[in-house]
C-alpha cells in the first residue's frame, strides 16, 4: 500500500508542476518559477498538501505567485481529472516550502560560526 501512495504522490506532484507551467496564464504569475517539492495525501485520497517552491525576483512576486495558484487551486483540480486516472481526486492545500530557506539559513549561521572561531584561534596564537 504505501507504494501505491508514493506512485499516487509523485504522479500528482509531476502533473500539478506541469498545469502551473503551462496552464495558468496569469500575468501575476510572470517571472515566477514554479515547482511541487513534496507531496502528501491522506490514506483516502481525499486531501493533499502540495509544498510549492517558488523562484521569484522578490518575496513580494513570490507572495503574489503564491496566491494566485491558492485562487487556482479548483482550476488545477479540474485539470488534474483529464491528466490523472483516479478514483477520487484529493482536494488540494497549497504550502510553501520554505525548506531551501531555512537550510541557507542555517548555512549562514554555521559558516558564521567558524568564521568567529578561526577568528578566536587567530587571536589565542598571537
Amino acid at each position: 500500500m504505501k507504494i501505491k501512495m508514493e506512485r499516487v504522490n509523485a504522479e500528482l506532484a509531476k502533473q500539478i508542476t506541469q498545469i502551473i507551467a503551462e496552464d495558468i496564464k496569469d500575468p501575476r504569475m510572470s517571472g515566477a518559477i514554479v515547482g511541487v517539492t513534496k507531496l502528501y495525501t491522506t490514506p483516502d485520497l481525499k486531501y493533499a498538501k502540495v509544498y510549492l517552491s517558488i523562484y521569484a525576483e522578490n518575496s513580494e512576486a513570490q507572495q503574489e505567485a503564491y496566491h494566485t495558484i491558492c485562487r487556482s487551486k479548483n482550476f488545477i483540480r479540474n485539470m488534474l481529472k483529464d491528466k490523472v486516472q483516479i478514483r477520487l481526486l484529493p482536494e488540494l492545500t497549497f504550502l510553501i516550502d520554505d525548506s531551501v530557506d531555512y537550510s541557507i539559513k542555517i548555512d549562514k549561521l554555521l559558516n558564521q560560526i567558524h568564521a568567529e572561531d578561526a577568528k578566536k584561534d587567530l587571536d589565542a596564537e598571537n
